[in-house]
């Protein structure tokens, strides 16, 4: 899988920043592991799919697109995929991962795999709690023996969310014994919620770095604690200068990472929102050094560059590959068919509300997408900013009209109608600014394109609460209809 061309947008990086972006646009809760003289990385994806986007590097700042853990859900799932966990222990690869079960609650599950790029075989559900259960992490304890670290979800439910351990069958597939507690939110600045633990050992110590109060959306409040403990059971003893990551001046809401040694090195790769983009821009993947004061608790150096900067990309698609690009993805509940063929795309079209939909995650507050409507299109063919199923702003294109259709917590509205010739399909462009204002626009010779709405429409309501911004094209219609497309286009402004 390829992007056919990207143009490098670098003058958007400043020169120095605290925590440094290496995983720009959605990528919440990342995992990291290395394998061989490479690292491996997976984040979340909630209800996008295919699930779990996986990424190689050679030294943690440059990363490249690997695939996806599962392109077709696991059975026993139906919807909110997060926190994977990547891992590597005698030649194999397990993936620790969450999913809502059907009829039941947030279960952690395991996947193996030969190789870190996959295919994955799912092992099915680990533990499942009433209140739900999430976050897991593996760790080995003091004599060698296998636990498994989890959080229980008590905060759905309005209840607390301590952090338990149960020794774990080597083949990945259940648990073995009476699970522990290991510690829970004791501190005002965790607001009655830790999770999201990750584990290291250290000169005789146990370190758990942990997430804690809200992880998500416009009214986040994340940072990241650490506790310590002799033996993996405890008992723990929390920093006394916790949060060691919170809020400054680039970036908010640090969190839910994973330590990793490079060069006897000690960093974190974790993620924040953007002080700019915010919940828009999505939970971004950070790279921050740590080192260990002289009583023995890490210290975040929040100084250091580590590498060449990680430009900000335009992105450019003519659907030309043999296969779609790593960086698109639909919704996980909608049948979303596709091919690649006559070099473009095909998007076959739905009847719900939504329609059919492909997205790619959005950078900076200010930018530009367009896409062009090819001959042949059978359905109504459009332009989309997307929240999710039940918010969404599309422009589409029909035999004789274009249309500008609103979502709004699944309220479908038309905001404004302007008829066309139907022998020539358009190109359609949207220009957002400051993450919240959209113009639309068209152009039926692709170089001069005229506004459709006089006034910017409001998008600020776009993002679900987990999960950010995303523009690409969409198709709505009868089955056996499609849309057809070509050129791409997503710029940075």
């Amino acid at each position: 899988m390829r992007l056919v061309s990207v143009l490098l947008l670098c003058c958007f990086i400043k020169v120095a920043v605290a925590q440094q972006l290496v995983l720009p646009g959605d990528h919440p809760d990342p995992s990291v592991v290395k394998i061989g003289d490479e690292y491996w990385a997976a984040g979340t994806t909630s209800n996008w799919f295919p699930a779990f986007p996986l990424y190689h590097s050679k030294d943690l700042v440059n990363w490249t697109p690997a695939g996806h853990v599962f392109h077709q859900l696991p059975a026993w799932a139906d919807y909110y995929l997060w926190a994977p966990e990547i891992t590597y222990e005698n030649g194999k690869v397990y993936l620790y991962y969450t999913a809502h079960k059907k009829g039941g609650n947030l279960c952690i599950s395991a996947a193996v795999a030969d190789s870190p790029a996959g295919p994955y075989k799912d092992l099915g559900p680990i533990m499942c709690q009433k209140d739900g259960s999430i976050d897991a992490f593996p760790m080995r304890d003091e004599n060698g023996t296998l636990y498994m670290i989890w959080k229980e979800d008590g905060n759905s439910v309005g209840q607390p969310t301590p952090i338990w351990a149960s020794q774990m069958k080597e083949d990945r597939t259940g648990l073995i014994g009476e699970k522990k507690e290991l510690f829970r939110a004791d501190a005002d600045w965790e607001r009655n919620l830790v999770e999201g633990v990750s584990m290291m050992r250290h000169n005789g110590y146990f370190y758990a770095f942990y997430a804690a109060a809200g992880c998500c959306g416009k009214t986040c409040s994340y940072g990241t604690g650490v506790a310590r403990a002799k033996n993996l059971l405890g008992p723990w003893e929390k920093y006394d200068q916790n949060p060691i990551l919170k809020d400054e001046a680039d970036w908010k809401c640090p969190g839910h990472g994973t330590p990793v040694v490079k060069d006897n090195r000690f960093y974190f790769l974790y993620h924040g929102y953007s002080t700019t983009g915010g919940a828009y821009t999505g939970r971004q993947g950070l790279l921050n050094e740590f080192t260990f004061t002289s009583n023995g608790w890490p210290k975040f150096t929040n100084n250091k560059n580590y590498g060449a900067r990680v430009p900000l990309k335009n992105i450019a698609d003519d659907f030309s590959a043999k296969e779609l690009a790593d960086n698109w993805h639909w919704s996980i509940f909608q049948p979303v068919g596709f091919q690649l063929k006559n070099q473009g795309l095909q998007l076959n079209a739905l009847q719900v509300p939504a329609g059919a939909y492909l997205g790619q995650f959005v950078l900076t507050p200010n930018y530009e997408g367009s896409i062009l409507v090819k001959k042949g299109t059978t359905s109504k063919a459009g332009l989309a900013l997307i929240g999710d199923d039940k918010n969404i702003v599309t422009a589409y294109w029909s035999a004789h009209e274009i249309q500008i259709v609103q979502i709004k917590k699944g309220v479908e509205q038309i905001l404004l109608t302007k008829k066309l010739d139907a022998s020539v399909a358009p190109a359609l462009k949207v220009r957002v600014t400051d993450n919240t204002k959209a113009i639309f626009m068209f152009s039926q010779n692709g170089r001069a394109f005229t506004p459709l709405n006089d006034q910017p429409i409001d998008i600020s309501f776009l993002p679900p609460w987990d999960r950010a911004v995303r523009i690409g094209p969409a198709a709505k219609g009868n089955p056996g209809q499609f849309a057809r497309f070509d050129q791409f286009l997503l710029k940075n402004l």
